[in-house]
């Protein structure tokens, strides 16, 4: 295992190294300057002249590239052009939000989709397995922006001033403030990798509150999460319904669960100790997939909802023309994205005791 991991985690830089490399040559064959998208009708060659060299933006290519590396070797990101900040501070501040929306949208969207996979497996071509299967296939079909502006419709106007209704957008509301961990603690004057991973926890509304027990900002952070999560989380959980379903259908079909069912067990624990233990492989790739690309960025629903995570900001990057930020979170989106599938990889030992064996 230590030597699957090992040779895993050195093909992984390859393809980080691989990325960062095609990233920096497609942000600089993207047409536009980045002087005029930061400075708008401030731009003339002479400012733009200053603004290049403050940035080493008149560098050659093959030099920017490099110095790109050197900043990644010294655990540096680079500063954003359009902001003049750190984007270290701004992944401390933005990652947070993506990582507890994607969280909470795959918590949703394992779970239902599970259940309603079992459902559909054990009472196949019944009024159920067809209803739950075009509700999968309704769910896949959706649009992520459309199904977004549909709850909001129905959540925050339909259902305004009723027991259901719910924020349409935004982390918190207006007046609510939440206190830093290192406020909480203590540590105000703390610095270095501690206070770095203090801030992020921080940043992350559900997980700070509950630590601290500011229940009101954990029941209001949650509230606005809500809809964000139902949109993303709607596409991968009719994926896993789906999965669920043809994956226990074959395995149901096996001669071993008819020996299990003819030695007395009950259909309970066949479906779920025998049926469902052997078909879980192909689903747990399936949530790998999915918790991978959201993760990436989930940029229609950030946008809708009035979230700022990582898709929003890489967007924004991307249409000002902020190379540093394009590199450093297209790298970091990468690298969760790898270590996301190498735990699904991981996983498979321990739940297939015949790829421990091999």
């Amino acid at each position: 295992m230590l030597t699957f991991i090992v040779r895993r985690v050195a093909l992984s830089l390859l393809v980080l190294f691989g990325v960062v490399f095609v990233v920096f040559a497609i942000a600089r064959i993207l047409p536009g300057d980045p002087c005029v998208a930061a400075l708008q009708e401030r731009a003339n060659p002479t400012t733009c002249a200053e603004f290049n060299a403050h940035f080493g933006l008149d560098q050659p290519i093959p030099a920017q590239f490099a110095l790109f590396l050197s900043q990644l070797v010294h655990g540096e990101l680079g500063v954003s052009i359009k902001y003049g900040r750190p984007i270290s501070e701004m992944l401390i501040e933005r990652l947070p939000v993506t990582l507890e929306l994607t969280l909470l949208a795959m918590t949703w969207a394992t779970t239902v989709g599970i259940t309603l996979g079992v459902i559909s497996a054990t009472r196949r071509n019944s009024a159920t397995d067809v209803g739950t299967m075009i509700g999968a296939n309704i769910g896949v079909s959706i649009p992520v922006f459309v199904l977004g502006l549909l709850l909001i419709y129905l959540f925050a106007v339909v259902l305004r001033d009723t027991p259901f209704s719910l924020p349409p957008g935004g982390r918190l509301t207006d007046g609510l403030v939440v206190i830093p961990l290192a406020t909480s603690w203590g540590l105000e004057d703390l610095e270095g990798p501690l206070r770095v991973v203090i801030d992020f926890i921080s940043n992350m509304y559900l997980v700070n509150s509950l630590i601290t027990g500011q229940w009101v900002i954990f029941g209001d952070a949650f509230l606005h999460l809500l809809l964000p999560a139902l949109a993303l989380g709607t596409i991968p959980l009719a994926l896993i319904a789906r999965m669920t379903r043809s994956s226990l259908l074959e395995v149901l079909g096996q001669d071993y669960i008819r020996t299990a069912r003819a030695k007395g067990l009950s259909n309970r624990s066949v479906v779920l100790r025998h049926g469902l233990r052997n078909a879980i492989l192909p689903v747990v790739t399936v949530i790998g997939l999915s918790l991978g690309a959201l993760l990436s960025g989930a940029v229609l629903t950030e946008t809708v909802f009035s979230l700022t995570g990582i898709g929003r900001t890489i967007t924004d990057a991307i249409l000002g023309r902020d190379y540093p930020v394009i590199q450093a979170l297209t790298l970091v989106t990468a690298t969760l994205y790898l270590f996301v599938n190498l735990l699904v990889d991981i996983s498979y030992a321990f739940l297939d005791p015949r790829i421990r064996v091999q």
